[in-house]
């Protein structure tokens, strides 16, 4: 079932957008067959749980940590994990830096931006990442390379509500993009199994999809 799924959901795909295969509480068997059909790109939301998928799976994965970021367990991913996407605050920023630096890495990472109309979820209001982006991140935080946004939709049927969320996203992201590295600042990270081709449709180019790929969670 997992390999039907995925081979017929990249085929719907356009070719820019990088799928996240999301597979937190899933078993390892369960991420090596989608391995076997060819993904690379995990996203998991607790990091002790990524970090023991890690040990136990091959190492040319590229592991996502796509969850609420606790800065004290930061260190159990800072050797490995490929992208961070939950970076809601700046002393996140601060605590990744300081872990990568103790590494020897530069970890890549995005910052969520709060879309939703939901107060569960995290992220920067648009005044604050402004106020963020005016600094100049490579020189405060070097050991970290800030290579875009990333956001949740509000959780609804409404696609009114997801377009405007969506939207207001890309158009906040391309007047980022303008002032700051094309080459580095190119991640826009929006859209889940529910929502993801109004998030495509809006300019979204990495997708963080569970449940269409796996199946329900327990």
């Amino acid at each position: 079932m997992i390999t039907e799924n995925l081979r017929a959901l990249l085929k719907s795909l356009p070719q820019e957008v990088q799928l996240i295969a999301v597979s937190k509480t899933k078993p390892v068997e369960a991420i090596k067959e989608a391995y076997q059909t060819g993904q690379r790109h995990f996203g998991e939301n607790k990091i002790q749980e990524m970090a023991e998928k890690y040990e136990a799976l091959p190492k040319d994965i590229f592991w996502h940590m796509i969850g609420h970021v606790q800065d004290n367990k930061i260190k159990y991913m800072a050797p490995f994990v490929s992208l961070v996407h939950g970076m809601d605050k700046e002393k996140r920023l601060k605590a990744l830096n300081k872990e990568a630096v103790k590494c020897n890495r530069v970890i890549d990472c995005l910052v969520q931006i709060h879309i939703a109309e939901e107060d569960s979820k995290f992220g920067f209001d648009y005044d604050e990442a402004k106020s963020l982006f005016q600094k100049d991140l490579k020189q405060i935080y070097p050991n970290i390379r800030v290579r875009g946004l990333m956001a949740m939709a509000t959780f609804t049927d409404n696609n009114e509500q997801l377009i405007r969320e969506f939207s207001g996203l890309a158009n906040f992201y391309k007047e980022t993009q303008a002032y700051l590295d094309k080459y580095e600042f190119n991640i826009l990270s929006m859209g889940m199994s529910g929502d993801y081709p109004l998030a495509i449709e809006q300019g979204s180019n990495m997708i963080r999809v569970g449940t269409k790929i796996f199946g329900g969670r327990n």
